[in-house]
């Protein structure tokens, strides 16, 4: 049925977003702003120059925000050199990728993140053998919606778009996912989609887990297909 997966990173691989965000509410508190879940929540699926400027506007301007990132950065410990993993993995992640990997199934990851960030953020959680290919938020000139950084992975991997299965925590992701003609499942992190995303989702789980037993069918083997190897 379908040939790849294409995987976000922030929410669905990795429990990022919420830690992410209480950082930037405290950042903001040390400019005397109240930066509400509400507002933040403009910024999730956004590419990092996108957020960038939605979060200056927040702030009161690009110094503010300069002063606010490096905040967020300290209390991240972004720059940690230990080996420990930036952000923990989320429920199923592993099962779901091992499972592919059995299968023989080639996966891309597609994250507005910056390519540097995909690579340490799954380096240190040991995932990124999982991967065949990444697109980064910094190698495309459009963030989601739009499509092109699902297009450019499933590029990478070879792969037609139609043939390919998305695995999308983000409104703005699945929207993205969509426009590029694949079929998309969705594990809501922070908010559940909007009734129209879900309607036109392939599905929509509460983790990966919920996934591991649709991957026969998804992906089925030769055998299962009657075709000779």
């Amino acid at each position: 049925m379908f040939a790849a997966a294409i995987f976000d990173m922030d929410g669905l691989l990795i429990d990022s977003e919420r830690p992410i965000m209480a950082a930037w509410i405290e950042a903001a508190r040390t400019l005397d702003i109240e930066l509400s879940h509400h507002q933040y929540m403009q910024v999730v699926g956004l590419s990092t120059i996108e957020s960038e400027v939605v979060l200056a506007s927040f702030l009161g301007g690009i110094d503010a925000y300069r002063h606010a990132i490096e905040h967020v950065r300290s209390q991240l410990q972004l720059e940690r050199s230990d080996g420990m993993p930036l952000f923990p993995i989320k429920a199923g992640a592993a099962e779901f990728l091992e499972a592919l990997q059995a299968r023989g199934i080639r996966c891309a990851v597609a994250s507005s993140s910056t390519r540097r960030q995909i690579q340490v953020c799954l380096g240190s959680l040991d995932l990124l053998h999982h991967f065949s290919a990444l697109a980064g938020g910094d190698e495309v000139a459009r963030a989601k919606p739009d499509p092109a950084l699902y297009l450019l992975a499933a590029e990478r991997l070879g792969v037609a778009p139609a043939d390919c299965i998305a695995f999308e925590d983000s409104e703005n992701g699945a929207r993205a996912a969509l426009a590029a003609g694949m079929r998309v499942v969705v594990v809501p992190d922070l908010k559940h989609p909007a009734a129209a995303i879900a309607e036109r989702a392939f599905h929509v789980f509460d983790s990966l887990h919920a996934a591991v037993p649709h991957l026969p069918t998804w992906f089925p083997t030769a055998e299962a297909t009657g075709k000779l190897m």
